[in-house]
């Protein structure tokens, strides 16, 4: 049976790397998901899919292993946020994009994501029964799932706290850019994040931003749960750009 680590290229994910070696535990592959936002545009920002090529040359150098980098598929070609985004869900041939909730109102971009592009790439890499290593500190008990023969938690074993499981990375030069150079992890068109991590993607990134408000336009439903639309945001930004302070924002535009 094969020991398989779940990488997402955090801490605690990255951590467990040195929890495994410090108890002792085998480990035979390690798998990551990939996501991509279009067919030739990852999910990732360019500093993170730097630090994960600098990253898997480490753990091969270390490890001996190569990570695995695998995507969710449909029909043998590879699955995309914009081709699920763009599928049709609605009744009479409606068309109501994946983005939104089955009989909810929701967001653009919703939660399925997880479900449709890492979590069935995931089990496609991992056909074959095994044990498998989650990344879930030893100072997160409201994260703890249920252990078993085949789903354990190195950091928790080895009592690796989330404090540790940074620094243990930063000694291996291992620490993600997010927690350097960004605000939070994750996909650069996820719906979660921040007003601040918006405003960085559309200063650094006018493309991938202009890619959003495509997607904005397209949409039925608002980016923001709370009504939002990209669109607002970047009308924000732009008062912003013009030297209109918060007050004088309010004249023009609420956010």
């Amino acid at each position: 049976m094969e020991h398989i680590l779940s990488l997402s290229y955090g801490k605690d994910s990255l951590a467990c790397l040195g929890a495994i070696e410090a108890l002792g535990w085998p480990l035979d592959r390690i798998v990551h998901a990939e996501v991509w936002a279009t067919d030739t545009i990852p999910a990732d920002l360019p500093p993170m899919m730097e630090f994960k090529s600098k990253a898997d040359a480490i753990i091969k150098d270390r490890w001996g292993i190569k990570v695995e980098h695998v995507c969710a598929t449909r029909n043998g070609k590879n699955m995309t946020f914009e081709k699920g985004f763009y599928t049709p869900v609605g009744r009479r041939g409606k068309p109501m994009f994946i983005g939104k909730p089955r009989g909810f109102a929701g967001t653009v971009y919703g939660n399925w994501c997880n479900r449709d592009l890492k979590i069935p790439a995931l089990q496609i890499a991992n056909k074959e029964k095994g044990i498998y290593y989650i990344g879930i500190a030893a100072d997160e008990p409201n994260r703890f799932g249920q252990l078993s023969d085949t789903k354990k938690y190195p950091l928790v074993e080895a009592g690796w706290d989330e404090a540790y499981c940074r620094q243990w990375c930063e000694e291996n030069d291992l620490l993600s850019p997010i927690y350097t150079t960004a605000t939070r992890g994750g996909c650069w068109f996820c719906h979660n994040q921040g007003v601040g991590q918006l405003r960085l993607l559309r200063k650094n990134y006018p493309d991938l931003w202009a890619l959003m408000l495509k997607w904005d336009e397209d949409s039925p439903v608002t980016f923001k749960a709370d009504g939002h639309t990209v669109h607002d945001f970047d009308r924000r930004f732009q008062l912003e750009d013009e030297g209109f302070g918060a007050a004088d924002q309010m004249k023009h535009y609420s956010l």
